[in-house]
C-alpha cells in the first residue's frame, strides 16, 4: 500500500467506491483486503485499456508487468472473475 507523507494517510485505491476518509479508517482498522484491493485494481486498468482498443491479451501483458509475480492466466482469471 502506497503511503502519503502522514503515518495514518494511505492512497485510496478504491476512491472510485470509497471516500478517502473511509479507505482510511477501514484500513487503519485492518479491515483491507488487499488482495480483493489489488483485484479490483486490475479490473479498472484491464477495463481502461481495452477501452483503447488493446486486445485483451496486450492488455493483460500490460497489467504483468505492473504484477510480474502474477502469471499471465492467474490476471485472466482475475479479470474474467464475475462480479460477487
Amino acid at each position: 500500500m502506497e503511503k502519503t507523507n502522514s503515518k495514518e494517510f494511505y492512497v485510496n485505491p478504491l476512491s472510485d467506491l470509497i471516500s478517502d476518509d473511509i479507505y482510511n479508517l477501514l484500513y487503519n482498522k485492518g479491515l483491507i483486503n488487499e488482495k480483493s484491493v489489488r483485484d479490483h485494481t486490475i479490473r479498472k486498468k484491464f477495463l481502461d485499456l481495452k477501452s483503447k482498443n488493446i486486445s485483451a491479451s496486450e492488455a493483460i501483458e500490460k497489467i504483468r508487468s505492473d504484477y510480474p509475480y502474477l502469471q499471465f492466466d492467474t490476471i485472466r482469471k482475475i479479470v474474467y472473475q464475475l462480479n460477487k
